[in-house]
């Protein structure tokens, strides 16, 4: 049996891509021959392909030869398209069949950082910090329910009416989330926050203008003489490209165990063991929390504990982990102020149910935390470092910090675009002392007011 009979369901089955009854009159705009060609061609090879048996063929193999099936189909009709449309009619065609479908051009543009589908036919993207809507549609609400079933399928996800929200990811480590009705009023919503296909190194930071130069070698000096460090930013603020960033001065020789809800970390060094969460399953049953994850890693022998976010129970594992011997983890949290990072574990302890006074809270975050970095994104859309702060001890009962680095704004210029500077306070941290132990000398320059 040849490929293409083990392809195609009906092998005799007519090539006519269109149809005699009244839902294969032409599409919208009438005479738009490209557009009635591309609705009928979708419709007559989903149709006429047998889709169960798609993993069973070489990858190669399968898209030349449904390349070859679209280009037989197109040539029966004999319809007047250029070459050019050709061509990006069966490029649209192998989207729908093996990719994200009219999501597969945006994916492929590097400078888009966001995909947010708000309906079939309101599609927006972020780029460089702006939304903006785009003219990419899906077909209707099932279209867009198969491009979301097929991204949570591929990590053991699943969405429906009685499990109407998940949270996802992409083959590049893309953050998806969808929710569909009930729970949406207006049809299933799709999410996608990109992550490159190589992680943000500190150099392209700097260039960036997030930081400069020796906030990233105090920052290095910081990770080599395991710090503890909490990131803490808001939704976008860039605190994962930052946690990536900073995880990538962990030395080679130590054993590093990651936690996340969905993976998205990527890191480079050899000896990574990449923990995630589980839903529960259809019964209610099987879930495995972060809190569950951050004890069994304390069992791993770990060297590191890298926690994506916490935001729950697990604040009290980390906490604890970072007192006992575990020094140098990293985690984010959601928080607009270093301040107000410190109350959220403070609440996040409490949702445990453990019976602690505000005092015993407090040390046990003044003692796990040595510095917290504070990232925002500004109203131009570029993403900063705003605050470095670091951690000093507790006087009575209050927490106390010092901000070592600070970014000044002045104002905007003539394009919106957020003037400022990155100015050090003139604090020498006290942690200095600590990196004189591994051998770091913080150059007294970095710590000058001006």
């Amino acid at each position: 049996m040849s490929l293409r009979e083990r392809l195609i369901r009906e092998p005799n089955a007519p090539a006519a891509l269109f149809g005699r009854g009244g839902d294969e009159a032409a599409g919208p705009g009438g005479g738009n021959v490209y557009q009635e060609m591309k609705a009928r061609l979708h419709r007559a090879i989903i149709n006429r392909m047998d889709l169960t048996k798609l993993g069973q063929l070489d990858a190669e193999q399968l898209h030349a030869e449904v390349s070859r099936l679209v280009e037989d189909m197109i040539a029966a009709e004999n319809a007047p398209l250029s070459v050019t449309e050709r061509e990006r009619l069966i490029g649209e065609v192998r989207h729908e069949l093996f990719g994200l479908g009219p999501l597969e051009p945006l994916l492929s543009d590097p400078q888009v950082s966001d995909i947010l589908v708000n309906s079939p036919k309101k599609v927006y993207i972020e780029r460089h910090g702006k939304l903006e809507l785009t003219s990419v549609e899906f077909k209707d609400d099932e279209h867009l329910m198969r491009v979301i079933e097929r991204i949570v399928s591929t990590v053991g996800r699943r969405i429906d009416e009685s499990s109407p929200m998940v949270d996802a990811r992409l083959s590049d480590g893309s953050r998806v989330n969808a929710i569909i009705p009930p729970l949406s009023l207006d049809g299933p919503v799709l999410s996608i926050r990109r992550f490159g296909a190589e992680p943000l190194r500190m150099s392209s930071l700097i260039d960036k203008n997030a930081l400069t130069k020796e906030m990233a070698e105090m920052f290095e000096m910081c990770v080599k003489a395991r710090l503890n460090v909490l990131i803490s930013g808001g939704t976008g603020a860039g605190k994962t490209t930052l946690l990536n960033a900073l995880s990538s001065y962990i030395p080679d020789d130590q054993r590093i165990v990651t936690i996340e809800d969905s993976a998205e970390l990527q890191l480079q060094q050899p000896h990574v063991v990449r923990l995630e969460t589980r839903p529960p399953n259809i019964e209610g049953k099987g879930e495995v929390a972060q809190r569950d994850l951050v004890k069994n890693a304390l069992r791993m022998r770990p060297d590191r504990i890298v926690i994506g976010e916490v935001r729950g129970g697990e604040a009290i594992d980390m906490l604890q982990a970072m007192n006992t011997g575990h020094d140098g983890s990293l985690t984010t949290i959601h928080a607009n102020t270093p301040r107000d990072a410190l109350a959220r574990l403070e609440t996040m302890i409490q949702m445990t149910g453990m019976r602690l006074s505000d005092r015993a809270m407090r040390q046990q975050v003044a003692s796990a935390l040595d510095l917290v970095i504070q990232a925002a994104r500004l109203s131009d859309g570029t993403r900063r470092i705003t605050s470095i702060s670091e951690i000093t001890g507790m006087e009575g009962e209050t927490i106390t910090m010092q901000e070592i680095f600070h970014f000044e704004r002045k104002g905007v210029d003539k394009d919106g675009r957020v003037v400022g500077r990155y100015r050090p306070t003139g604090v020498r941290p006290r942690f200095a002392e600590r990196l004189k132990q591994y051998g770091m000398q913080l150059p007294r320059v970095f710590f000058e007011e001006v």
